[in-house]
């Protein structure tokens, strides 16, 4: 984000579903792709699940039951057929994070601080494992905001870390700065690696080691058995307005690489053995929070205020493809089939070409189209001057909760058996198709 007070292989042979699990980014490894394929062309709305707040959160699907949290506090079993809710479970805090979903237990974070282990049947807490406390990245001058020496918490840190389940054991980062690892049957803490900052970047697994980001803009790579560093890659600093730091994405891990975006602005592409940085693509300033898709040899990521829809060779970081869209994106992109999903904090979620990202299609939520506070132009653009008023920061806080307002999808999309599931800061959940 460059400006102080704006936000900011497949071809012939597709994936097959499965391959996609239900947790965050389909899988351990995060990739990005989805089980079946998104239409070409949007015919109609399904049906549209309404919650008591924003859903930040991404669901998942297991048995023909979608699951997914919500910022009103609670985790939600939907039916996917209908939407009709079976059950759902309060916590005492936002649920920002996407659940895991392993035998008959899901798994997700709360802003309460804690990691909940919920029985799929009837969402009834089998155990819930405190950490030291959730809290939001915050500093002094945040973005330049004044008064300066004023420490501000960033409300551009809308995410909650969500958990990766595997071989018994379930990691997440906390708000306190930690990695953890639990056993997942009983929530037993096997071990947790401590960080310089909040980490609500949500980790990655590939071949025995968890790889995660931190706010203190380091990138680590830990053993999964001992918690014991294996290596950390250090990314852009900056102590003045602490604008351009700290890593929101998280990490994809395909063919040995891990490729991350960080608001320091650019997109790595790290050794996953070394830590050794292969290559990195600038985005001139733009922060990158979203989480990379890897698919038919590209990495597919889109960056915030410059609102760009990137397309890189995956071996050389070499551009491909890229496409101007209208607003920021800090939702991930997912590959499903042969088109491209990308949310877009103007309310919308973009249909992409696989082959060149040219748009589709687009998704509209009905706060995107009533446009409260005229917060977007007639082309579906960010009216900054009325969204962000001045530098102070309280009234970035509150321009982003005008931006929200109009419906913002962060929500990474779930495509299953043709149908879209996404969420949007409106409060709802949608089925497309």
């Amino acid at each position: 984000m460059k400006h102080a007070f704006a936000v900011v292989l497949l071809s012939a042979a597709l994936p097959c579903a499965a391959a996609v699990e239900p947790m965050f980014r389909g899988g351990p490894s995060h990739a990005g792709i989805a089980a079946s394929d998104a239409p070409r062309e949007f015919r109609r709305v399904k049906w549209t699940f309404p919650t008591g707040n924003r859903v930040v959160s991404s669901p998942v699907m297991h048995a023909g039951i979608l699951y997914f949290g919500s910022d009103d506090g609670s985790i939600y079993a939907v039916q996917a057929a209908t939407g009709r809710q079976l059950w759902k479970r309060a916590t005492k805090g936002p649920v920002p994070s996407t659940p895991a979903i392993a035998g008959d237990l899901l798994y997700a974070t709360s802003y309460d601080g804690h990691l909940y282990a919920l029985d799929l049947r009837n969402g009834a807490v089998r155990w819930k494992f405190a950490t030291a406390g959730e809290r939001h990245f915050e500093a002094k001058g945040l973005h330049g905001w004044t008064p300066a020496k004023q420490t501000f918490f960033d409300p551009f840190d809308v995410f909650l870390s969500s958990p990766v389940v595997v071989n018994g054991s379930v990691f997440f980062g906390s708000g306190d700065g930690h990695l953890y690892a639990l056993d997942a049957a009983t929530g037993q803490l096997r071990w947790k690696f401590e960080t310089g900052d909040v980490i609500h970047a949500s980790p990655a697994y590939a071949n025995g080691t968890v790889y995660v980001g931190s706010w203190d803009s380091y990138f680590y790579a830990v053993d999964a058995a001992t918690g014991k560093q294996k290596w950390r890659f250090h990314a852009g600093e900056d102590p003045v307005i602490h604008n351009q730091v700290g890593f929101q994405s998280s990490a994809a891990v395909v063919d040995g690489v891990v490729y991350v975006g960080c608001r320091d602005s650019n997109l790595y592409a790290l050794d996953a053995a070394t830590g050794t940085e292969k290559w990195r693509f600038n985005n001139a300033g733009s922060w990158v929070i979203a989480s990379p898709a890897v698919a038919d040899g590209k990495v597919i990521f889109a960056t915030s205020d410059s609102a760009l829809f990137h397309m890189l060779d995956a071996a050389t970081g070499k551009p491909l493809a890229k496409q101007q869209s209208k607003a920021f994106m800090f939702g991930s992109p997912v590959v499903a089939g042969r088109v491209v999903l990308q949310p877009v904090l103007n309310g919308t979620l973009e249909a992409r070409d696989l082959a060149d990202g040219a748009l589709l299609w687009e998704f509209r939520t009905e706060a995107s189209k009533a446009n409260r506070g005229w917060a977007l132009t007639s082309e579906g653009r960010f009216n900054l001057p009325l969204i962000f008023r001045s530098n102070s920061g309280e009234d970035g806080i509150l321009g982003l909760e005008r931006q929200l307002g109009i419906g913002s999808i962060f929500s990474t999309p779930l495509v299953e058996g043709g149908t879209i599931y996404v969420g949007s800061t409106d409060g709802n959940l949608y089925a497309l198709e």
